[in-house]
């Protein structure tokens, strides 16, 4: 069972910064790509970011310049989140592309979520 953790979540001021970490753990064979989610009150999940073991990144536009994303082989990730705004609030979910060593099959994991509130 590959469990996945978020954690760093918190309440900032209006152009502050957090970071969040995200651990997938268990029978993990390789780590295909990692990426944040969040998703705001009545709003659907949105991708944030995702890094790819070839060091393949995407962003949202929203987020651009701002936000930074990194992963290792290990399966940690990190968001680094700077200038945070109003509208950056909600429920961070961490997701993972893993491939399980026990039968070498890919699947993708998500955490319970950490939520971040920007407040003015």
């Amino acid at each position: 069972q590959v469990n996945v953790a978020e954690s760093g979540g918190g309440s900032v001021q209006v152009g502050g910064s957090l970071t969040l970490s995200c651990v997938a753990s268990g029978p993990i064979f390789n780590v295909q790509a990692m990426a944040w989610f969040r998703q705001a009150p009545g709003n659907q999940r949105q991708l944030i970011a995702r890094a790819r073991y070839d060091d393949k990144i995407t962003y949202a536009d929203s987020v651009k310049g701002r936000f930074t994303i990194s992963m290792n082989d290990a399966g940690q990730s990190a968001l680094q989140m700077d200038s945070l705004k109003p509208e950056d609030t909600g429920v961070y979910y961490c997701n993972a592309d893993v491939t399980l060593h026990t039968t070498y099959t890919s699947y993708s994991y998500w955490g319970q979520g950490t939520q971040v509130t920007v407040s003015a």
